[in-house]
């Protein structure tokens, strides 16, 4: 099964093209600049691309619906 579940996540995100640009834009960030918002060990991926859509589902990225 993968976490977060994108049913979970189309709650907080309105389409899954808002959502695809926020994980991947906060992907490279984190790849660039190695900042996290949770520990490392709190993730339960290990890809950065799903350590996004983590940080989606606990809300620590605010998503603005215009």
């Amino acid at each position: 099964m993968i976490y977060p579940s994108i049913d979970k996540i189309l709650n907080i995100v309105d389409s899954k093209y808002a959502l695809v640009y926020i994980a991947s834009d906060r992907s490279k960030q984190m790849t660039k600049t190695g900042y996290y918002q949770m520990n490392e060990k709190d993730y339960k991926c290990k890809s950065n691309i799903g350590r996004a859509l983590e940080e989606v589902y606990n809300n620590l990225i605010k998503v603005d619906k215009r």
